[in-house]
């Protein structure tokens, strides 16, 4: 999700429902927009009221009819393909904006949200391409360095991406969102005492928000640091939802040889001591794996996915 340094405030609507979408955040395709920084443009709504299903729907409603309206008007066309993004209607959010960026094929806000789009869409080497006519080495974009370093984790290569973080962190140092990134990164490269490090870092900017802290959370519970990890779900739920979070985390990791996978290289390092108390427990899919071989498993793109999910803001 695009965020920018002077408006990072999320809408939060956390219920038990949404329980599962919140323990990884993207896992299960869950976005938190900020619509706060696509309004205002000629024939724009306001933003929505909250974040609820009915809300973002009808708030969509309200940009489908303005870009109806004006469909050369590239400010509500952006608008109305991140309000589309956020109810996961990823398809129609990147047609949205290649209607747009063919009217303005040389604008590099519309190619970076062109390139985000098909990256939520999962087009992610077309997203590649498009994001590198959004950005020029003379002036380059951290929001876009972000997101490509996203999609090369998406993509297996996580030197790579790594890169593209450092980037980003030259031109926004401490962005939260590039350090959450750049943590998992780091996680899908086997370096869960690295991950740990960068996602702290995130954690401690008055900029973080809930994702860095439950991808910190994540991290935390895949070395076995499971009250360290409740701890810090308890920030953004309630003490029993935190448990709860923390407790579907666990069973992931029981469940996954591709957790293990990555606990079990990272520990015969001797990079962490805790990680083996994990295995003890039972459940369902997990959701990552660092790629080996060129093998990327379901579970490895969902780990990816919320990878590229905190860097689309």
């Amino acid at each position: 999700m695009i965020r920018s340094n002077a408006d990072r405030k999320p809408i939060y609507h956390v219920s038990r429902a949404a329980l599962a979408c919140i323990a990884l955040l993207a896992l299960s395709g869950c976005k938190t927009m900020n619509m706060g920084d696509i309004t205002g443009s000629i024939g724009a709504p306001s933003k929505p009221a909250s974040s609820s299903p009915a809300d973002l729907k009808a708030y969509s409603e309200r940009l489908r009819q303005a870009y109806e309206a004006h469909p050369d008007n590239r400010k509500i066309a952006m608008a109305y393909a991140k309000a589309l993004r956020a109810r996961e209607l990823n398809d129609q959010a990147a047609a949205v904006m290649e209607n747009i960026a063919i009217k303005y094929p040389k604008d590099r806000e519309v190619l970076g949200a062109f390139g985000k789009a098909l990256a939520d869409d999962g087009q992610l080497q077309r997203a590649q391409d498009v994001l590198t006519h959004a950005d020029s080495p003379d002036d380059p974009n951290w929001s876009v360095m972000n997101t490509r370093g996203s999609i090369a984790d998406q993509l297996g290569d996580h030197q790579a991406a790594q890169k593209y973080y450092e980037t980003a962190l030259k031109l926004a140092p401490g962005e939260p969102s590039v350090l959450s990134n750049l943590g998992l990164s780091y996680a899908l490269s086997h370096d869960l005492p690295r991950a740990e490090s960068a996602l702290r870092e995130a954690v401690a900017s008055p900029r973080a928000d809930m994702r860095e802290r439950q991808n910190l959370a994540l991290v935390l519970a895949l070395q076995g640091k499971f009250a360290e990890a409740e701890k810090v779900s308890e920030h953004d739920l309630s003490p029993e939802q935190a448990r709860d979070n923390v407790a579907s985390i666990r069973q992931m990791i029981a469940q996954s040889g591709d957790w293990r996978g990555i606990q079990t290289s990272a520990a015969s390092r001797g990079r962490t001591t805790t990680v083996a108390r994990a295995r003890s427990f039972s459940a369902s899919d997990g959701p990552a794996e660092a790629a080996n071989d060129g093998d990327t498993s379901a579970a490895s793109r969902k780990m990816q996915q919320l990878s590229l999910d905190a860097s689309a803001r």
